[in-house]
């Protein structure tokens, strides 16, 4: 690999919204800039103050991107432990209320110069791409690889016209994706399935978990008993986040599980609903707030009930099995990076689940060794990153905007005669206000507003058409 490649990493989140997409992506950068061999570039969305106010917890806004950026230093190198060294830009963004996402206003590909447009990594491709306007992305960059966090067809098919919409919407992400990236990731099998994609977990846990399971495993030698509580879940408290599962399993099962206790935690749109459904339960379920993960108010807990498979590869599954805890989860393709852990149990069937909570309540967690300890790393996240993206090896010959000079075979001019034509008919589609909201897109996205460009120091946005009669002219 050439020495000190640059790559720029674009995630549709940032901190202090405590979502995958805003840690993952933020740890990626840290790692890579730590490995030594690229010059990295974190690009985050910057949302205005009025907008900041209904996605970031706890009244936290900031005044300017600086202030954000100092944030978002403040909180990884309290984790990590070391200074990072990484550049982190902002893009101008809008919160979309009705899908709860943030996404991308005008051609944030042009955040990063032409000159230092080496590698883009794509965090959610399909997201940042669904309203993309401007250069392709394969034009811009010299490689793109796409990593796939979030199974929206999960999502889709739980709505109103949930198949229909799926239908359509697998059609659509197939054809940005393929369209804007040259190689993509799937973090499990249960995402959608792409062209040219290779399915690896290339994401790792907080280095403070590890630390936890670190101290659990000096009890457990020393003869103490390390796990004094029992069963708990923790996630975001709606519906679609494993609750529905969890609290059907336990409601299927009550008499086999009638000592069980269990402690529910989380924030979120349906948690009163949620709330009102365990209470009517007859069995002893305990609903708290939220909690970061790390706290130590579950350092003692011995089992992690996780039912939810909508997610890719469970962030917090993950972080449980760091602190030496026993999981028990779905035996579902979303989870299959977790079954070489002797500590994670898995169930096909509602009796399973029985059978398995109940075995796990009374057993101890293994001690886990150092190489499953290091799986769970980001060290070993990076280094399964730079390898499924190929960048372990001397850069691709690869088709862009700066290789027209090249001559190409046959199939490579027709593949590229293809891209071609689906970008055009994407840019076309894209560029008109009335087609972008038809498909979802925020008002007013094709480029930002004033008050964005001011916050970004980007140059003001050209004057919109006016549509008024000119008078004035000779009849």
């Amino acid at each position: 690999m050439d020495s000190k490649q640059r790559i720029a990493i674009f995630t549709t989140a940032s901190l202090p919204w405590m979502t995958g997409t805003a840690v993952n992506p933020l740890f990626r950068a840290a790692y890579l800039a730590k490995h030594g061999e690229m010059d990295v570039t974190l690009v985050i969305p910057w949302l205005s103050l009025k907008e900041q106010a209904l996605v970031y917890p706890n009244d936290i806004t900031f005044e300017s991107p600086s202030k954000q950026e100092s944030y978002v230093r403040e909180w990884l190198e309290k984790r990590t432990n070391f200074e990072s060294t990484f550049k982190i830009k902002f893009y101008p963004a809008k919160f979309a209320t009705d899908k709860r996402s943030i996404l991308p206003v005008g051609d944030i590909a042009e955040m990063i110069p032409d000159e230092e447009a080496d590698i883009a990594v794509l965090e959610e491709p399909e997201h940042l791409t669904w309203y993309h306007h401007g250069k392709s992305w394969k034009v811009k960059f010299r490689f793109v690889v796409g990593i796939i966090h979030t199974n929206y067809l999960a999502y889709v098919r739980r709505e109103k016209n949930g198949r229909l919409s799926a239908f359509l919407l697998k059609f659509m992400n197939a054809w940005v994706v393929n369209m804007y990236c040259h190689k993509v990731i799937r973090l499990s099998a249960a995402t959608q399935d792409y062209d040219n994609s290779i399915v690896c977990n290339v994401h790792g846990v907080n280095p403070k978990f590890l630390e936890i399971g670190a101290r659990k495993v000096e009890e457990q030698q020393g003869g103490g008993k390390a796990f004094t509580k029992g069963a708990y879940y923790i996630g975001k408290m709606v519906w679609s986040k494993g609750y529905k599962e969890l609290l059907k399993l336990l409601g299927d099962n009550q008499k086999e599980l009638s000592d069980l206790e269990i402690d529910l935690y989380g924030n979120g749109e349906d948690s009163d609903q949620i709330r009102e459904a365990a209470e009517k339960l007859q069995l002893n379920i305990n609903v708290h707030p939220g909690r970061d993960h790390a706290d130590p108010i579950f350092h003692d807990y011995k089992l992690f009930l996780n039912p939810s498979t909508t997610d890719v590869v469970c962030t917090t599954t993950a972080e449980a099995l760091a602190m030496g805890k026993l999981v028990v989860c779905a035996n579902h393709p979303s989870n299959e990076f977790f079954k070489q852990f002797p500590n994670c149990r898995m169930y096909d069937t509602s009796k399973g689940f029985v059978e398995v909570t109940q075995r796990a309540l009374s057993e101890e967690p293994a001690q886990m060794n150092d190489e499953l300890r290091r799986q769970l790393s980001w060290e070993s996240a990076t280094e399964r990153f730079l390898s499924a993206a190929q960048l372990n090896k001397p850069p691709p010959k690869l088709t862009s905007g700066r290789s027209s000079k090249h001559f190409l075979s046959t199939s490579l001019s027709m593949k590229k005669n293809v891209d071609d034509m689906s970008t055009f008919i994407h840019q076309v589609a894209s560029g008109s206000e009335v087609s972008r909201r038809m498909f979802g897109a925020i008002p007013g996205s094709l480029q930002p507003d004033e008050d964005l460009c001011k916050d970004l120091g980007l140059p003001n946005p050209p004057p919109k058409k006016s549509l008024k009669r000119h008078t004035d002219a000779p009849a």
